[in-house]
Order: C-alpha cells, then structure tokens, then sequence
C-alpha cells in the first residue's frame, strides 16, 4: 500500500512553516491517540503514521530532501521515520511526541531545557540580612557606620568563571548544554536534572585553584553605610547590588540592613514622640517651681510646674521628640511627673511635717474624696 504524503497526514499545507507543521500535529495527536480512541481498531496505525510524518518534517534537513524527492528520499534505509519507531515507546515516536509534550507542559514544568547557558551566566546571587544596633541619639541625629558583612564575593584569580586562569566553561558534554537529560520510561520521555552539571549546562574542565570551580569565595566585606535620621525598630535600608555575588558572572544580589535600636535610660520612644519620666519633690509639687529637663539633641529645657501637681501629670515640649524618616516634622517629648517622698527624714523634718498634718484641714482633695466614697460603701454594706 503506498504511502500517504505527509502533508496530508499532518493536516498541513505545502510550504508550512516548523511552527505551522508542529501546531498542527498537536491537533492530530490529540485526536488519533489511541488512548482516546479505544474503539478505533485502526488508531493505532494511524497514530504511527503521524509521528512518521512528524519525525520526518520536523527536521529541517529531511523536510527539504521531503519536499524534493518525496518518499523515495528515505527508501533503501536513508533515514525514514517508520522504520524504527511506533506506538509503544520507539525511538522516532517518543523523540517526536515529546517535542509536543515539552510544548503542552514545558512552562509548567520549568521551561525547556534550551537557553542552559544562558541561565547558567544569569544565575543572580542571593540577598543577604544584616543586623544593626544604633543609640537613640544615632536615630536622632544619623549616623555614618562602617560594618563587615560576610559574604560570596567573586574570585579575583579566575574572574568569577570558576575555570583556571580565567577560562570560559564548556558545554556539559552529557546534556549538551541543556541543563537536563532525558530518559524514556515507557510511553513518555522524562527530563531530569543533568547530574554532570547540576542543570548549569556547562562545566569547568580545569577548576580553579582558588575557589575550587565555584567562582565566588566566602570573604569578609567592610562597607560605609548612611543611617538616615528616624530611623527606628524594625527599618530596613537595602543596599543593591551588595548581597552575594552571582555565579558565573551574573548580578550581585541585595543587602538589606535591618535596625534595631538600643534602649535609653532617660527616654522612652513612641514613633516620633519620646517620653521622660521625671522626679519632683513633695515642696515642688505642692508649691510649683521650675525643674530642668534634658532633651534628647543634648540640651535641657526649663519647665515650670504647676503649683499642686500629682503623680503622673504630664506636660508636652513640642518639636522636643524625633524627627520623622525621611522628612515631615519632629515629634514632641512629653515629661511625666513622679511626685517622691522623702526618705531618711532628720528630726526637724519630722517635727515640720508633723506640724503640717495637723494644720493640713483641707489641702488633699483626692483624699478628702476617697474616704467620702469609702464610707459612702460601708453605710450601703450595713443598710
């Protein structure tokens, strides 16, 4: 029985591009794959003749001699696609189903293997972390701080390629710069990682010395860093370009500064307000007068209290507190005031504040209040 051209059996016309004849045996496949016509008895013959085809115009070199000679360019053993393979996992059949496979499921799976190379010169280094502890006055002000980051920097003996003296790697022998290698397993061909390359596609034939073959070694970095002024707890600063170096000459990856600010012992933070806790004596608070108070810039500021204050009064001091990241004002400080009682009295003082209480008549009001609410609550217990 003759041979029908392979035009026809593609569904494809003459003078159809490599895109053309592959789309097109994509709806063939689909529709003549026995799997899905169990109850075509012919299907399987069918689906031989079409990968026979597809094998045969998918290279651009038999479609030419196709195109030329017609079937009478593969008689007599000169490379025709049927006579080798079928349905059941030969060799033309699998090669040609799986250039639809990796076409249907290659962006799912990854990608394809082509472009190995490529890949493995882009390979981008990873982003580092690094912690910073900077003072309240750093934050306050800003502050220049040198730190030492240790990193993957590029080898300077072979320039980052991993090859001795500076060499470009060659093409992995067992994929053929691919990245993966095939393996037929019955009816589909499975791609894995190539195990020569690791998936780079390349390999070092003479490593170097140095790095032994990675191309970065593990190198203590000093770097110069500006720490604005705001920052607080929990800002990150990223530095591009100074994380790790990439692999066979692809880009450095970023470094991100996280800070971390140390406590104070006078000053207490809020985002941009601060707070201060400050002591006055019992004279101070029943009679008023001026304390003085540092601020955070490390000036002072005189603050007059009020005659009668309590325990945890506060008064605000504007524009005293941080100033905002990157810009828009300065908080405010805010003094709370702690009223203390005198320890370690001598004998006049006794004798003074003695005197005092028996004069004091009614000079504590919240007192004066408590008492009157006590009893209010034991005459409603005993009603």
């Amino acid at each position: 029985m003759a041979k029908r051209d392979y035009y026809e059996v593609l569904g494809a016309s003459r003078g159809a591009s490599a895109e053309e004849l592959k789309k097109a045996y994509r709806v063939k496949a689909k529709e003549l794959h026995p799997d899905r016509n169990s109850d075509n008895p012919n299907a399987e013959a069918q689906f031989k003749e079409l990968n026979e085809a597809y094998e045969v115009m998918k290279d651009a070199d038999k479609k030419a001699a196709y195109d030329r000679y017609g079937h009478a360019a593969f008689e007599g053993g000169m490379g025709g696609g049927g006579q080798r393979g079928g349905y059941g996992g030969q060799g033309d059949f699998s090669s040609a189903f799986s250039d639809v496979f990796e076409d249907l499921f290659g962006d799912f799976m990854g990608g394809r293997g082509g472009g190995g190379n490529a890949r493995s010169r882009a390979q981008r280094g990873s982003d580092l972390r690094y912690n910073l502890r900077v003072s309240m006055e750093e934050a306050f002000s800003g502050v220049q701080k040198t730190i030492n980051v240790p990193t993957a920097v590029t080898c300077d003996t072979c320039r980052g390629t991993g090859a001795e003296g500076g060499a470009e790697p060659v093409g992995c022998p067992t994929c053929s710069g691919m990245g993966k290698v095939r393996a037929q397993q019955g009816f589909f061909t499975v791609e894995r990682t190539c195990p020569t390359c690791s998936g780079a596609g390349q390999i070092v034939k003479n490593p170097c010395k140095s790095c032994r073959g990675h191309g970065r070694i593990e190198k203590d970095r000093s770097l110069s860093v500006n720490i604005p002024a705001g920052v607080e707890t929990g800002t990150r600063i990223r530095l591009a370009g100074e994380g790790e170096a990439g692999a066979r000459g692809g880009p450095s990856g970023d470094l991100y500064i996280f800070i971390e600010m140390k406590e104070h012992a006078l000053f207490q933070r809020d985002g941009v307000h601060l707070f201060c806790r400050v002591p006055i004596s019992i004279a101070t608070a029943a009679l008023g007068g001026e304390i003085e108070v540092p601020t955070i810039d490390g000036g002072n500021s005189r603050v007059k209290v009020p005659s009668g204050s309590q325990t945890g009064k506060q008064m605000r001091l504007r524009a005293k507190g941080m100033p905002a990241l990157r810009g828009g004002g300065q908080g405010d400080m805010v003094i709370e005031l702690a009223v203390e009682t005198p320890v370690n009295l001598t004998s006049r003082q006794k004798e003074i504040l003695r005197e005092f209480d028996t004069l004091a008549t009614d000079n504590n009001p919240e007192g004066s209040s408590f008492f009157t609410k006590v009893k209010s609550f034991w005459d409603g217990m005993k009603g």
